[in-house]
């Protein structure tokens, strides 16, 4: 018997919903959200009803039966650090979205969002591996200054979703596997994977490895310092600097890397630099993750959007295939993998995590 789910995947201006049978996708669909319509509400909590009326308004225009549905799946938000895993959303893990335990995030939404749906129309509603999956060895969260330990926040929904494609793909449990996987979006993460656990982690907000078109990684810790107590800047702005305006924002103004190329190939020298810069950090980020795993490691993915750009790839196996062969899933289909998510515990492959 067929499994139908509705996927909903809440942005800060956008609300990215799709149905499912199976693994086949039916329709999707991408709502988009004005500034004045979300500058209504003073919470991303307020935001729920809105939120919910415009998905069962689009249901409904579509002629769809939500009573056809057998599941319900959100994108995991801001919660305490948890292992990765489907969740299904309990009544501790919807306080915490709500209360947002590490922060409002739009995110938030779509636990929230799936469990009212859920529980209107009588099915169970899940989360699978949200940003704060955390899964690091005590050792790798040494830092060098005990009140500002490492952290685990990377895209460990898309992580997950493609390690486990690759392990179905070659006939290997992702348990069995030691993997580095590469995602390169508006934000880079590299994550060494060992035997099912995602051990060792960059920081892809505000903290870690190689920067990116929107965010500036590693920074010179001394300088940033100096920087904070200069008087020049407030809180909010030397963040900024960080996240947001980071990255090749920074350097070339423009967060496309397409743009970055196209800039490099027209013979702009600085665009050029800032792209070799930016794939000498993510080689190297795939080197650090390769010591995590002692030299042993049966595979590189690539993912991300960027993973896109033949030229990108190419460049990182000239610096990083001597470690291990590559294997390239461009984009992140975030909708899939949550999907996918609920699948493995409907059909029996998984058992569902209790938060």
């Amino acid at each position: 018997m067929s499994i139908k789910s509705l996927i909903i995947n809440p942005g800060s201006t956008s609300t990215k919903i799709g149905v499912f049978e199976d693994e086949t996708l039916l329709f999707e669909e991408t709502l988009r959200h004005s500034t004045e319509e979300i500058g209504r509400y003073a919470t991303i909590v307020d935001q729920k009803d809105f939120r919910k009326k415009i998905i069962t308004d689009l249901l409904e225009e579509k002629n769809f039966d939500l009573k056809s549905l057998n599941v319900v799946v959100g994108r995991g938000g801001m919660l305490k650090p948890i292992p990765g895993g489907t969740y299904l959303v309990t009544d501790a893990l919807l306080e915490d979205l709500k209360v947002g335990v590490q922060g409002q995030h739009a995110s938030n939404l779509g636990g929230i969002l799936a469990r009212e749906i859920g529980d209107s129309l009588g099915i169970p509603s899940y989360i699978v591996d949200p940003v704060v999956v955390d899964e690091l060895m005590p050792i790798a969260r040494y830092s060098g200054v005990p009140e500002l330990p490492r952290i685990s926040v990377f895209h460990a929904l898309n992580q997950k979703a493609v390690a486990k494609r690759y392990a179905k793909e070659t006939g290997r449990p992702y348990e069995s596997l030691r993997l580095i996987v590469v995602h390169m979006g508006g934000g880079v993460s590299v994550g060494a994977h060992e035997y099912g656990k995602v051990v060792d982690v960059f920081n892809a907000l505000d903290g870690d490895g190689a920067f990116s078109p929107e965010r500036a990684g590693a920074v010179p810790s001394g300088a940033l310092v100096k920087m904070c107590f200069s008087g020049k800047y407030t809180e909010k702005e030397v963040y900024q600097k960080i996240v947001g305006k980071g990255g090749f924002n920074a350097y070339l103004g423009t967060n496309d890397m397409r743009e970055v190329t196209k800039m490099a190939n027209e013979g702009n020298e600085k665009a050029a630099e800032a792209k070799q810069a930016f794939l000498l950090q993510v080689a190297k980020d795939i080197g650090s993750m390769a010591c995590v795993l002692n030299g042993k490691v049966d595979q590189i993915i690539v993912t991300g959007g960027i993973a896109y750009g033949q030229d990108v790839v190419d460049a990182l196996r000239e610096r990083a295939e001597w470690i291990a062969p590559f294997t390239v899933y461009p984009g992140e289909d975030e909708l899939l993998a949550l999907a996918q998510g609920a699948l493995r515990v409907l059909n029996g492959e998984e058992q569902a995590k209790d938060y």
